[in-house]
């Protein structure tokens, strides 16, 4: 019997839509405790939007926590970003590994922003 080779890794939940519901029921299955934080960001993020007549901050609102919900609905994203954060964290800055820690936090959020961009 031969391996099965996957081209897309396992994925913890498929990717949410980015209505309000879509994306608080996927952040409850794989970030839980980030709940509070998302109200308080929709909070701030309706309050910009009629302070500026704009549905801007809604849409970055959206944008932010779809980017958050992508990393961590595939784990093999999630572990990556968690090992250079650790790392970018604990490392002296003079370090050169910093320095990759901190690229590497930013690809991530690169690459998962890429993924729900206008999807």
């Amino acid at each position: 019997m031969s391996a099965q080779h996957h081209e897309h890794p396992p994925e913890l939940i498929p990717r949410p839509e980015k209505t309000f519901p879509a994306l608080r029921t996927a952040l409850a299955r794989v970030a839980p405790s980030r709940l509070a934080e998302f109200q308080a960001d929709r909070d701030l993020a309706f309050t910009s939007a009629t302070r500026h007549n704009s549905f801007r901050p809604i849409h970055l609102f959206q944008v932010k926590w779809a980017t958050e919900i992508e990393i961590e609905r595939l784990p093999h994203l999630a572990a990556r970003y968690r090992t250079a954060l650790d790392a970018a964290n604990t490392l002296d800055r003079d370090d050169p590994k910093w320095r990759e820690a901190m690229d590497d936090c930013l690809a991530v959020r690169e690459e998962a922003r890429a993924a729900v961009a206008d999807g």
